[in-house]
């Protein structure tokens, strides 16, 4: 079992959200942290708010250079990097192509630029972060885990063919990933999973209307979203437990998608 007390966290998407939900829990636990994130003021103010050691990083996911960079500023601040949470994400949504009701005959379709904008955050940008913090992970001796953030949305939701796809793409990734670790003997040392959450209770989620967010909860049995500190525990306990990787772990409240999405 690993011990979080000490271990490294590079978290990017980390100045709100789920990613600075797991901020605030690896500190908790006696943890070092080093935030992502493309907006600078936020990120300044993530870290005036948790308490502890934190370094942060103003990171554009898309760019090669910027997220080498942040594992590098992890190695320089801490030595080490034990749990790399690449949480950067976007949702642009939107239908494939849109009917007018009385012709029938297609009126809109989603442009490249919203579908490719989600693709590069949230499937390039994981890529990339994940590629990097790996690299040093190697090359400097450290044992973790690679915990990428799925999400139900990937078993297919209607309006979110971008989203959906790019985290399906998390669906595979720690097959694959830990297929490769496998065949250079490094998979007991760099383990990879993914989370995939349903409607958890966030800022944007919680910032819509009542009658929408009574809808979406009305949809889930346990009757209420999932807590932001839920899904932070689960990645806790999939970091200490050496026995889990190369899978996917929801954490729905016993959600299912209709036909509909």
């Amino acid at each position: 079992m690993l011990d979080i007390k000490d271990s490294v966290a590079v978290i990017t998407g980390g100045a709100s959200g789920l990613g600075l939900s797991l901020a605030g829990y690896w500190l908790e636990n006696g943890g070092k942290v080093v935030l992502g994130d493309v907006a600078e003021e936020a990120l300044n103010q993530a870290k005036e708010t948790l308490n502890g050691p934190v370094e942060t990083v103003v990171c554009n996911v898309t760019n090669e250079e910027d997220c080498g960079r942040l594992a590098d500023a992890a190695i320089d601040a801490f030595g080490q990097i034990n749990l790399v949470a690449p949480f950067a994400g976007i949702i642009a949504d939107g239908l494939m192509v849109s009917t007018d009701r009385e012709s029938g005959q297609v009126k809109r379709k989603m442009p490249l630029e919203q579908f490719q904008k989600v693709i590069d955050i949230n499937l390039t940008g994981v890529f990339l972060t994940v590629r990097e913090c790996v690299e040093r992970m190697i090359n400097n001796n450290c044992k973790g885990l690679v915990s990428l953030v799925s999400s139900t949305g990937s078993l297919g939701t209607a309006g979110q063919i971008n989203y959906s796809s790019s985290k399906a793409a998390m669906s595979v990734m720690p097959k694959v990933i830990t297929a490769e670790f496998f065949r250079r003997g490094l998979a007991g040392q760099i383990r990879c999973v993914a989370v995939a959450p349903g409607y958890v209770g966030t800022p944007i989620l919680l910032g819509m209307p009542q009658k929408v967010l009574d809808k979406i909860v009305d949809q889930v049995p346990i009757g209420r979203l999932i807590e932001p500190e839920e899904v932070a525990s689960l990645i806790g306990e999939l970091y200490r437990n050496e026995a889990l990787t190369g899978d996917v772990f929801f954490i729905h409240g016993g959600l299912r998608l209709g036909s509909k999405g």
